[in-house]
């Protein structure tokens, strides 16, 4: 049976198990071996990292074909309007091509959401506000880009969800082992953002 980790990964920590002199890194963190991350969170992102022995857990989990929603909180820049978020869900021309359609709505602070630990930089004549995305597709620093393309930069970025797991009850620098999933309980499922 494969083993499944989840972890809330704090900002700043690297999202490897090899040295990287000066930073922290998953092995910081979890001490069990023969597991490695499904996909990854860039070192300024934080929140939901799923790691598993099983390589074909880890494709199913990781890989853009399998279509596995993620859900992100996003802390941004300015006030989105909705023509902006109609634009985010139609997908974006990014210099790397077109992304899939994507979910999005804007949000009140997700509750019980921790303090961002540095915190983020804060102007007081500019507004922020929380989008909740969902993608199914993983592209180097996506979110942030697509952000960024709307006009709304990205200040803070936190994945809640994979697919059937969430960050329920883990503070970060936490993890623990969940049972591995059915059959069936990785196909895509509609987001619950509109």
């Amino acid at each position: 049976m494969p083993r499944v980790l989840i972890f809330n990964k704090p900002f700043g920590v690297l999202c490897q198990f090899g040295p990287s002199p000066g930073r922290r890194t998953l092995k910081d963190f979890i001490p069990v071996p023969g597991v490695y991350p499904a996909g990854r969170l860039d070192a300024d992102s934080e929140g939901l990292v799923v790691l598993t022995d099983d390589g074909r857990l880890q494709a199913a989990i990781a890989d853009p074909r399998h279509k596995l929603e993620k859900g992100y909180w996003v802390q941004v820049e300015g006030t989105p309007t909705e023509a902006a978020l109609e634009a985010f869900r139609g997908g974006l021309e990014l210099p790397d091509g077109p992304t899939r359609p994507a979910a999005a709505r804007a949000i009140p602070e997700p509750p019980g959401l921790w303090p961002r630990d540095p915190p983020i930089r804060v102007r007081k004549a500019i507004p922020t506000a929380w989008l909740e995305v969902g993608l199914r597709e993983g592209r180097n620093r996506q979110v942030r880009r697509m952000t960024a393309r709307i006009g709304l930069p990205t200040l803070r970025l936190v994945r809640f969800r994979t697919g059937p797991w969430g960050l329920e009850g883990l503070a970060p620098g936490e993890w623990r082992e969940v049972p591995a999933p059915s059959p069936g309980a990785l196909r895509p499922r509609r987001s619950r953002a509109p």
